[in-house]
């Protein structure tokens, strides 16, 4: 028998806020970038991820660039600081109770989200799901570069990305998961890919585009916020 396959958007979804962004807000708090450059940077590349027209690649060179002469535990000491000023204030109550309404009924709990694996790891931990499918970084002598391996986790790439999981995951073979009986949680229009794919599609404080879109299909649309 299939187990149901319960897919979750992070940044702005089972977060209320988005990582990506806050890191760059992080970096600027610590002084290790410029202030007035980087946030008018950060702001125009959300911008641009809010239209749909975000470049993943120079994101992501831009969101690293700062800790890429750092050491490996210079990286992850700087990671965990900005994990307990920013992200744990942004797990709410109410995301914490949805995953773990799908816990107890036995679900698989995926996060799945275009943000980079650096980044994103310590946050899925923090969840406890059973897996996490981000936008992986290129690694050289153990250390991360500003590029991305393979496709990034990003509009039509998860679906990409996730498919290619479910075919070669033993977990995911042996529990027989699919998107056939997955449900998936996202608030952008950037995963209607992803979305329209699932069997079943829920807004979570969707943007204004999306919530336009669940009206139109009948999807249902909630809040974590609350």
């Amino acid at each position: 028998m299939s187990r149901r396959l319960a897919l979750f958007d992070l940044d702005n979804t089972l977060l209320a806020g988005d990582s990506d962004h806050a890191w760059g807000e992080f970096l600027i708090a610590e002084g290790l970038v410029d202030a007035d450059t980087h946030a008018r940077q950060n702001d125009a590349f959300y911008a641009d991820y809010k239209r749909g027209d975000l470049d993943i690649d120079a994101y992501v060179k831009f969101t690293l660039g700062a800790v890429l002469d750092m050491s490996s535990a210079e990286q992850r000491e700087l990671r965990e600081r900005y994990f307990a000023q920013y992200i744990a204030p942004m797990m709410t109550p109410a995301s914490l109770a949805l995953l773990k309404s799908h816990k107890d009924k036995g679900d698989f709990c995926l996060i799945i989200t275009a943000t980079n694996a650096f980044l994103t790891t310590p946050i899925a931990a923090a969840y406890e799901v059973d897996q996490l499918i981000a936008t992986d970084l290129v690694e050289r002598d153990g250390k991360i570069t500003g590029e991305i391996a393979g496709i990034p986790c990003f509009q039509g790439g998860k679906v990409e990305r996730l498919q290619a999981w479910l075919e070669s995951d033993e977990r995911a073979r042996s529990d027989q998961l699919s998107l056939a009986n997955s449900i998936f949680y996202s608030d952008s229009s950037n995963d209607l890919p992803l979305l329209e794919a699932a069997s079943e599609a829920v807004v979570v404080d969707g943007d204004e585009k999306l919530l336009t879109i669940a009206q139109q299909r009948d999807w249902q649309a909630i809040s974590l916020r609350a």
